[in-house]
């Protein structure tokens, strides 16, 4: 089974229990220190163990920091049974564990934490003597919310800030401690942010800000924005994709989107964090406001489908460029009709291959400035669709 949950919610405690409820023998196994030789070793002792009527729980941390050949050396012991394999991942099995061990697995989703169920265990850390229970303590509940809040769903992190407090309370003769305000604000002063540039969070993040500023949702979309940036984010990944934003979500609805974020991009550029912050904020929140119309993304999507099935489609005679007496004895430029020559600056001249004809790929909503767009596009098919006199002479050279 693989366990796969965010740090300090449990994981290997639960397979520790799995094991003692089985009465099988635990191996703890770290993908960051073993490599193939150790997973053979191990394996072998398991063989052993199975030859006694032994049971055996694998339990490996952080699975998904092995490679697919170390993933596949689990998998002939764990077809004949020598072992009941556990892994724990923080990262989404489906794209860290290759699929042959991964479909011989169950896959658990463990969630964070609520700070309620934190202030319950801390409370329990409090009284219990495995904990502070042999110590008097004065703390309040509001100061163990504040750590339960601070903790952000991990049990362990909970604790060790549990742990810093105490030991850096103020204690009495009696050997009182009393955990302050002060003392409790030194503890939680900066918070690590659970950030993985390379990881699943990663595009969760800036999945949530685009789609965000795509739901015209300002306040969301600096939210994200400033987890990201707050967690280290490089500035300039952010930029990017708000480039990306402009075309594909605002388009010509309002032209101006693309080259104010072009101008957020050269100011992280230029002056770097923390100042581009509130670049990238204004163009968040511009682009959050800005009327939308993915006419430009739909438009060059389907001309890229057309344009991967049909790549051999000849450039029509009438458009190309004839440098050379060889090709303009070949008709390359023959009847070209130049658009300045005519008074509405258009011509009947036919720029699509013969195959596409009369395929449209712009078909702008009407959103915002688009409107305008609209209005003279179809003003363009119009004059096209009745245009009848002799096209322009092309102009001497």
């Amino acid at each position: 089974m693989i366990f796969w949950g965010p740090p300090g919610v449990g994981k290997t405690t639960l397979a520790r229990i799995i094991a003692k409820q089985t009465k099988a023998e635990f191996i703890d196994f770290s993908a960051v220190t073993s490599g193939i030789k150790e997973i053979r070793q191990v394996m072998e002792e398991a063989d052993r163990n199975r030859q006694k009527g032994l049971r055996t729980v694998l339990f490996v941390d952080e699975i998904h920091r092995f490679n697919k050949a170390q993933q596949d050396a689990f998998l002939p012991f764990v077809e004949r049974g020598s072992i009941t394999l556990i892994g724990a991942t923080t990262e989404n099995p489906s794209f860290e564990i290759n699929n042959a061990l991964l479909s011989r697995c169950k896959v658990f989703v463990l969630q964070p934490l609520s700070p309620a169920e934190l202030t319950e265990l801390l409370s329990r850390a409090l009284k219990n003597p495995r904990g502070f229970g042999g110590q008097p303590i004065e703390i309040t509940s509001e100061q163990l919310e504040a750590i339960a809040n601070f903790a952000n769903g991990d049990a362990r992190n909970a604790l060790s800030t549990l742990e810093m407090a105490v030991l850096n309370g103020q204690q009495t003769e009696d050997g009182t401690v009393t955990v302050t305000q002060e003392d409790l604000e030194q503890c939680l002063s900066r918070k690590s942010l659970l950030y993985d540039r390379n990881g699943e969070e990663h595009y969760n993040l800036i999945s949530a800000l685009h789609k965000s500023m795509r739901n015209s949702d300002p306040d969301a979309a600096v939210y994200w924005l400033a987890r990201m940036l707050e967690s280290g984010e490089d500035p300039r990944f952010i930029a990017r994709r708000l480039l990306n934003f402009a075309s594909e979500d605002v388009g010509l609805a309002d032209p101006q989107a693309l080259p104010l974020t072009v101008s957020a991009f050269q100011a992280c550029t230029l002056v770097g964090m923390p100042d581009c912050a509130l670049n990238l904020a204004e163009a968040v929140i511009y682009l959050s406001l800005a009327p939308r119309s993915n006419a430009v993304y739909t438009a060059y999507a389907a001309a890229r489908q057309d344009a991967e099935k049909m790549l051999n489609e000849s450039v029509p005679l009438v458009i190309r460029n004839a440098p050379t007496r060889l090709m303009d004895e070949l008709g390359y430029g023959k009847d070209y009709q130049y658009a300045h020559d005519s008074p509405a600056k258009l011509t009947n001249m036919q720029c699509m291959p013969p195959s596409l004809e009369g395929r449209r790929y712009y078909r702008p909503d009407g959103t915002g400035l688009e409107a305008h767009y609209l209005r003279r596009l179809e003003q363009i098919l119009q004059w096209k669709k009745g245009y009848r006199q002799d096209p322009p002479v092309k102009p001497s050279e």
